[in-house]
């Protein structure tokens, strides 16, 4: 008789998380709805913006990212001279995870070749052959991916704070819980129906640093986007095996012919310049580091002409304008 109360209250337990997850993700896709098109690829719906004209440029965003963090300014600072096309990532946005991926109960996520194989695939249904490719943070990983593997397809790559090399240390506890079976099952729902706003801020607070967040960003980028079931378990599981994908990768720089630009912030936390940016130009032949002094991760939103100058140096050294 306990055992089945037991199990009756765990039960109701979850039927309150599940209700109250589902409410959280109902009211922030209402608020912050897909702003672009979808394109399908191998039955893989892949959410895209695309504005302007001009040479074909993709940016592909970080960790717990959407599009809109490029919709929020970076997008239209580009639509005059490129024509964008900004994709959300496996499981972030509107883009969905791979067949093979996702649900309540999977423990692995997509590899750095398969997202840069979707997204360069979904890049190519828009008419974007062989793009300048652009990628932040985790994005820079899969941008790297994408001009190890896919060098017929690129013609020109920029890498704005973009994780590049292996580092010590193991992921997050949170993170390794969320991308585990039961606490993906259950942790992740949990997250999702009930973190306050108010961790949200902070987090976005710990990303700007040591610059402030810029006006406006949050209201625009949707945080509780990231805190989605799917989303948690997505981000999760691909970092969980990062480490793994980088190292492998690593050994592949020397074989990327492209002109290649990359930008880092000094003050860089989230992903030291020591580890990530100092190495690379000696990794990738030809490639060239600009360092911004005093400057954190979020470098494409608090210092837009030095990230510009740095995308327009690479589309001139490709000869795409």
């Amino acid at each position: 008789m306990i055992l089945l109360l037991f199990v009756l209250l765990l039960a109701s337990c979850g039927a309150v998380v599940r209700h109250q997850a589902t409410q959280q993700e109902a009211r922030v896709e209402a608020s912050h709805p897909p702003e672009g098109q979808f394109v399908d690829v191998d039955g893989v719906r892949v959410h895209a913006v695309v504005a302007g004209l001009g040479p074909d440029l993709v940016l592909i965003h970080g960790a717990n990212g959407s599009t809109r963090d490029f919709t929020f300014a970076l997008v239209d600072q580009l639509k005059d001279r490129y024509r964008v096309i900004a994709l959300d990532r496996p499981g972030f946005g509107y883009t969905e995870r791979l067949s093979q991926y996702g649900g309540a109960w999977t423990n692995k996520g997509e590899s750095l070749e398969e997202q840069a194989g979707l997204m360069q695939a979904a890049a190519a249904q828009l008419g974007a052959e062989s793009p300048h490719v652009v990628g932040y943070s985790l994005g820079g990983a899969v941008a790297l991916a994408w001009a190890v593997h896919r060098p017929e397809n690129i013609s020109a790559l920029t890498v704005l704070a973009g994780v590049s090399n292996t580092w010590p240390g193991d992921i997050s506890l949170l993170n390794r819980v969320n991308s585990s079976r039961l606490g993906g099952a259950l942790v992740a729902p949990t997250a999702t129906a009930f973190i306050p706003d108010s961790f949200l801020s902070s987090s976005i607070e710990s990303v700007f640093a040591p610059q402030k967040p810029v006006s406006g960003y949050d209201t625009h980028f949707g945080p509780r986007l990231a805190t989605r079931r799917e989303t948690i378990r997505a981000n999760a599981q691909q970092v969980r095996r990062l480490k793994s994908d980088i190292e492998a990768l690593v050994p592949q720089y020397k074989s990327i012919k492209v002109p290649t630009e990359i930008l880092f912030g000094d003050a860089d936390t989230v992903l030291p310049i020591e580890i990530h940016g100092l190495p690379l130009p000696d990794q990738i032949p030809g490639a060239n580091l600009t360092v911004l002094e005093g400057v954190g991760h979020m470098l494409h939103q608090v210092r837009n002409d030095e990230t510009l100058a740095t995308i327009d140096r690479a589309t001139a050294r490709a000869g795409l304008r």
